[in-house]
């Protein structure tokens, strides 16, 4: 009888053992892989908090999400400084500005990625007065992503210092940029050399080659002028690469056909920022009476 008895125990302990490695098996499908052997803490809660997410295709409005939840909560207008994680994001695959592909959120916003995160594994090193400038794209557990034209396998999230959960693409975190007011805008792309659009697979949107301007038409020439809405006196530079200004720290506003860098520094170097065309203050994105040298062609 005890034999018997040890058996049933037995058998029984086995028959759970099956179901949870099913019920685990179903939570790996919503898009998460399983936890790697020596996988960080980070990692492991990142992948935690993906399990308990909600991968859906389609867009927002496609699948009747409710309006002012999610990517539509504060928009249009300014992220807010201290993001609250949303119930929903979107991503998608789309068009902004110059580039394309990019991602953008339901709201047609521009999504960027960082150079100093990792991908491998996932880490934001963007906090404090970084991410006030760059909200990150945080999702709340038990929330869904909505994926349309990015693929499935390239969508994480991961863990943050605040214990948030942050949205990757292809690894990367992604975020938001606080001086994009409108969809579509893509005043992030290339400030200081290292914030770009993340195209559906992660990478880079029109990430330059060496010092070259990012997306679109490389300018050849431009003018500078000394006082904003192009007021005289100016001056003007062609040709191609880099290129130092006359007038050292003169600049209010430029005018350009095309893309262009702007360096704080002579030489390229220093501070630098990727500019589409003409820019009638300067200030507005912190290059008044800064720039140095620029980068044509």
């Amino acid at each position: 009888m005890i034999s018997k008895r040890f058996g049933m125990i037995a058998s029984a302990a086995a028959a759970s053992a099956l179901l949870l490695t099913a019920c685990n098996g179903s939570d790996y499908e919503t898009g998460a892989a399983a936890p790697t052997a020596g996988a960080t803490a980070g990692q492991e809660a990142g992948q935690d908090g993906a399990r308990q997410l909600n991968f859906l295709s389609g867009t927002a409005q496609q699948n009747k999400a409710q309006p002012k939840t999610g990517d539509w909560a504060n928009s249009p207008g300014k992220p807010a400084e201290k993001p609250a994680a949303k119930k929903w994001v979107q991503l998608s695959a789309s068009k902004a500005g110059n580039l394309d592909p990019v991602v953008v959120n339901g709201a047609g916003f521009t999504l960027y990625r960082f150079d100093p995160d990792d991908a491998k594994p996932s880490k934001s090193n963007c906090n404090d007065a970084c991410a006030v400038t760059w909200p990150p794209v945080v999702v709340a557990p038990g929330g869904k992503i909505f994926i349309d034209g990015v693929k499935k396998s390239d969508v994480g999230v991961v863990k943050r210092d605040d214990g948030s959960l942050q949205v990757t693409v292809g690894g990367w975190p992604v975020y938001r940029f606080s001086k994009d007011l409108k969809p579509g805008d893509t005043n992030g792309q290339g400030v200081g050399g290292t914030w770009f659009g993340v195209t559906p697979d992660g990478k880079k949107a029109g990430a330059p080659e060496a010092g070259a301007p990012a997306g679109g038409k490389a300018a050849s020439s431009v003018t500078l002028s000394d006082e904003k809405n192009f007021g005289d006196p100016s001056e003007g530079l062609a040709g191609a690469g880099c290129q130092n200004v006359g007038r050292d720290n003169a600049a209010s506003s430029l005018q350009a056909s095309g893309s262009l860098k702007i360096w704080s520094e002579k030489d390229c170097k220093g501070k630098s920022q990727v500019v589409n065309g003409n820019v009638a203050d300067l200030s507005t994105i912190g290059f008044d009476n800064t720039v140095s040298s620029v980068f044509l062609g």
